[in-house]
């Protein structure tokens, strides 16, 4: 069979799609996966197939965008730049497609996929990615930066969801969407987020039952594995600076603000106060080296890009945007994780961090120096905290995620 995987987003987004497109050419299919070009060597690395959705230009305009983190205004930047896509990704699909012999396998985003299955009847899956996907009336996900409302009743939760729809939600990409559907002989959709995005054939969560448990109203044909964890560990070695780096003292704090966020100067400046502050050792990773401090004391060590699978089980604890790869990764490692979450699905991880008693967050106006040294010191000193890190860490790698996603994708076949 030849699978067709069509992510959208950063590496958070696009990694464990070829984690799965590499257990998938591993038991003899052929695999193709259909994204923005930053991603093409990691493919290739992997023997997939590549082709280009969008090009790098693209992609690193829109993760320079002032607005990509703002917690509205990135979702309308993000579905903008999907609706600009649809008619170009649908093209392409229209090309590879092979009748009787191709399953697509979409994002939560990949609204052209969603489409062309419709139009089509194509066997399909869409894979999920994270929990905030999926809405409920019951312990539905955070509606922003720490705020759960899963106490409240039903019907105040039922109406909060029918407004975002409403007001927020599809006037951002639900006048382009319809458009082009209608040139297409669809009927338009009302509610993208709610129900139309889960391909009604297979929707698959990409999480364990114990981070998001299932909720009685949740699409009846989702099915969770697991967290994938792939990271390009075994294409990319850590090098021997890093290597002795980890060796050379206490196990440090690593803080991350996500592969794709260009605008964290005031991240990594409460990064490197705190760790002064807690006499700690820490590590920074960003591609993008002109967000750091001048001059890092000595102690703090900067890397462009490490294989989490490499090197968490040696630090302290994680400190992040909230993205659920980064989130997945710490949790396989067993430490304790600080958030500050922005947008998109991060606030939800990080009310589940919490929920689990792994983590806490902070809002980034509250992202200081002092407020994240005291939270850090608060979750190292922590022996609940510990404990319960380390029964996660035996949980997620009691579960082959990747290997359980591929068994339902090839029952589509």
């Amino acid at each position: 069979m030849h699978y067709l995987l069509t992510p959208v987003g950063t590496a958070g987004d696009v990694h464990p799609y070829i984690g799965i497109g590499r257990e998938l050419r591993r038991r003899g299919h052929d695999v193709t996966l259909l994204t923005g070009e930053p991603f093409r060597a990691v493919a290739e690395r992997g023997r997939l197939d590549f082709v280009s959705g969008w090009s790098e230009e693209q992609y690193y305009a829109a993760t320079q965008h002032p607005d990509l983190w703002h917690p509205t205004r990135g979702m309308r930047l993000v579905l903008s730049a999907v609706g600009t896509m649809l008619r170009q990704t649908y093209a392409t699909l229209s090309q590879l497609y092979q009748p009787g012999r191709t399953v697509l396998v979409g994002h939560t985003l990949s609204f052209a996929t969603r489409t062309f299955e419709e139009k089509s009847g194509a066997p399909a899956a869409t894979i999920h990615i994270a929990p905030v996907a999926f809405r409920s009336v019951y312990l539905g996900p955070a509606v922003g930066r720490g705020r759960d409302i899963s106490g409240a009743p039903r019907w105040f939760k039922r109406a909060l969801w029918w407004l975002a729809d409403r007001l927020m939600i599809d006037p951002m990409i639900a006048p382009t969407l319809n458009a082009w559907r209608a040139e297409l002989d669809l009927p338009p959709v009302r509610r993208v987020f709610n129900d139309w995005l889960h391909s009604p054939r297979r929707t698959i969560g990409i999480f364990p039952e114990w981070f998001a448990p299932p909720q009685p109203d949740w699409p009846p044909q989702l099915r969770l594995t697991g967290f994938p964890l792939f990271d390009e560990a075994d294409d990319r070695p850590l090098d021997a600076d890093l290597e002795d780096f980890l060796a050379g003292g206490e196990p440090p704090i690593v803080f991350t603000p996500g592969t794709g966020n260009r605008q964290a100067p005031a991240f990594f400046t409460a990064a490197v106060g705190a760790a002064t502050s807690l006499g700690r050792r820490a590590l920074l990773l960003t591609q993008f080296p002109e967000q750091l401090p001048d001059d890092l004391p000595a102690g703090v060590r900067h890397v462009s890009y490490a294989p989490f699978s490499g090197i968490l089980d040696r630090c302290a604890a994680l400190v992040h945007h909230g993205g659920v790869g980064t989130c997945a990764q710490g949790l396989a490692a067993g430490i304790p994780q600080l958030t500050m979450p922005m947008g998109f699905d991060q606030p939800d991880n990080a009310l589940r961090l919490y929920r689990l008693g792994v983590g806490s967050w902070l809002t980034p106006r509250k992202f200081t120096a002092k407020r994240v040294a005291e939270a850090l010191g608060a979750l190292l000193d922590s022996r609940e905290t510990a404990e319960v890190c380390l029964r996660c860490r035996e949980r997620v790698r009691a579960l082959d995620a990747v290997a359980q996603t591929c068994d339902l994708l090839e029952q589509l076949a």
